[in-house]
């Protein structure tokens, strides 16, 4: 039998697996896109990252403060070669959130799966 968020611990907010996100297009690449999501009192923040042929999800929680890394969608650096958090200026790898610079290196973003269905991304 699954368990629904609440009891397995986890934020209620966070979409359950299958949702559609957005159309892939509405990504660039490279770039990325942030989503929020509100059940009752309870917010989810997650965001997608497109570089390099390849898309990743995170929770959108800095490991060293635990607020959000950017405003308005601007989650990688200029040259697009990493994730920057606007709080504090810590850096981290869009492959797999792993934090090289900053208050929080060696620590990584959480992992939000997703996956690319029929040129939309989906919760996985």
């Amino acid at each position: 039998m699954a368990r629904s968020h609440r009891e397995a611990g986890l934020n209620p907010a966070q979409p359950p697996a299958g949702t559609r996100l957005c159309a892939l297009d509405e990504v660039a690449e490279p770039g990325a896109k942030g989503f929020r999501f509100r059940t009752d009192e309870a917010m989810f923040a997650g965001f997608v990252v497109r570089r390099a042929g390849t898309l990743v999800g995170y929770v959108d929680s800095c490991p060293h403060a635990g607020w959000p890394l950017a405003m308005m969608d601007r989650y990688l650096t200029r040259d697009g070669n990493s994730l920057l958090c606007a709080g504090h200026g810590a850096l981290f790898r869009p492959e797999d959130g792993f934090c090289t610079v900053g208050p929080c290196a060696g620590d990584s973003l959480t992992p939000w799966p997703v996956v690319v269905e029929d040129g939309w991304i989906v919760t996985a």
